[in-house]
């Protein structure tokens, strides 16, 4: 689960909130201070960003914290409880979107991510 998470042959995979969104590119220097970026892009083109951040906090299969571009922070925890991990992210709202919006479209990603990580 830790590789699937930070490894970026496997982020390009399942990093999307919906099926009509990918993850074309992403760099990822899993370390206090790197950086990581993530490239968001509608299929059909007609949005495209990157999603960056600096780490601050890395404990190996344990923790995972940094600060996106727009100065927000997330912490990302993985518990295992015998054969599963927990995995739980919390972030910072922004000012932008909903907190219910910020929260379908996180949980969205996290639920890509788990289809991914059990079917892999």
């Amino acid at each position: 689960m830790w590789n699937c998470f930070t490894q970026t042959k496997y982020i390009t995979q399942w990093n999307q909130a919906s099926e009509d969104w990918h993850c074309p590119k992403a760099q990822n220097d899993v370390k206090v201070d790197g950086k990581f970026v993530y490239t968001m892009s509608a299929k059909d083109g007609s949005v495209i960003f990157d999603f960056w951040g600096i780490y601050d906090e890395i404990q190996n299969y344990a923790v995972i914290a940094y600060m996106v571009g727009d100065e927000r922070k997330v912490r990302v925890t993985f518990q295992e409880e015998g054969e599963h991990v927990f995995m739980t992210e919390v972030f910072d709202p922004e000012q932008v979107h909903s907190d219910e919006l910020l929260h379908a479209g996180w949980q969205a990603i996290l639920n890509s991510f788990k289809v991914y990580c059990e079917t892999t």
